[in-house]
């Protein structure tokens, strides 16, 4: 079954060879060594785990494919038929699971059913209930029943967006570089790993540094979808308001629910509302346009690492970047 499947789709990526080269895949997310051999072949799903993937890849001698190009959206990202081809020809996929590939759900259940294991890292690191880590309601007025049934509709009652707290991508970085030393049976892979881990807990260290300089009375956050509950235990912020109701970026709000927002953001004195440079920020720009010229909007790195020159364009950058923007908008 898995070579009839890879080769019925390694023919039709054939047929459009010279397209494929612009099909959103990217060269971003893989690194390893000059040769490209590799004991192991790693296929993984978003940019902000392919970085640190890449990382540990790096180090271990080995290498690693991204499919996610930097500025997609996780939670519409689907993959092309010689990416999915990848997938089923990879020795281990990485993703995050929790439901936060919607775009990628039917490929990752069918890679599986076909015998490539799929590690589903957000599954393993102890994922937070919706709701949790300071996340308040989704929308300032909604009862915990409207605000759980925003969220499970779009990923179930657990919270994928984990790596936005450094110290559980660290506990990322150790379990990958585990699992891939059970695969290849190589136990480098697990040394970087940890060494991998321990640079990121370094800069989660960092990061409750730089943040500690926003005052207690201004760690209210407003983001487009409800993604900052991990971040907001981690470092000790709370969430007042998200513009689109849910986990997902895919949901809409009613103009009910964004003139409620409106109304928590003056009443709050909120000065930024936070929007994710993966994500259209036409909804954001409304609910600004709304407020008044008391608010500004702040783009930050949610779901993608930055481009090259971003200061974002890996998972240290990225969490470093989005520190430094909050910091000056509630500072």
């Amino acid at each position: 079954m898995r070579a009839r499947i890879a080769m019925s789709l390694t023919v039709a990526t054939a047929l459009t060879l010279s397209a494929c080269s612009g099909d959103g895949s990217t060269d971003a997310g893989s690194s390893g060594n000059a040769s490209g051999d590799s004991d192991i072949s790693l296929v993984v799903t978003t940019s902000p785990l392919g970085s640190v993937t890449s990382q540990i890849a790096t180090c271990a001698g080995g290498e690693s494919t991204t499919l996610m190009p930097v500025g997609a959206d996780p939670h519409d990202f689907s993959a092309s038929s010689s990416q999915v081809a990848d997938m089923v020809k990879a020795d281990l996929v990485i993703a995050n699971g929790l439901g936060l590939e919607g775009g990628l759900a039917a490929s990752l259940d069918q890679v599986e059913e076909d015998g490539t294991e799929v590690l589903h890292v957000a599954e393993e690191i102890n994922p937070l209930p919706f709701g949790e880590g300071g996340a308040g309601a989704g929308h300032e007025g909604e009862t915990a029943e409207e605000h759980a049934a925003h969220a499970e509709d779009e990923h179930g009652d657990l919270d994928p967006h984990f790596w936005l707290d450094a110290a559980r991508m660290a506990d990322a970085a150790r379990l990958i570089g585990d699992k891939v030393a059970e695969r290849s049976g190589d136990t480098g892979w697990s040394e970087c790993g940890t060494r991998v881990a321990d640079e990121l807990n370094a800069l989660d260290a960092e990061l409750r540094e730089t943040l500690s300089a926003v005052p207690e009375d201004r760690r209210a956050l407003v983001t487009d979808h409800e993604s900052f509950g991990y971040f907001n235990e981690a470092y000790g912020f709370r969430a007042v308001g998200v513009v689109v109701p849910g986990g997902s970026t895919e949901a809409q709000p009613s103009s009910r629910d964004l003139a409620r927002l409106a109304g928590v953001v003056k009443d709050e004195g909120v000065p930024a509302i936070f929007s994710n440079t993966a994500v259209n920020p036409g909804l954001v720009d409304a609910l600004a346009a709304e407020v008044g010229e008391a608010v500004t909007v702040v783009p930050l790195y949610v779901g993608s690492v930055g481009p090259e020159g971003s200061g974002a364009a890996d998972y240290q950058g990225m969490m470093r970047e989005n520190a430094r923007l909050i910091v000056e908008a509630l500072s």
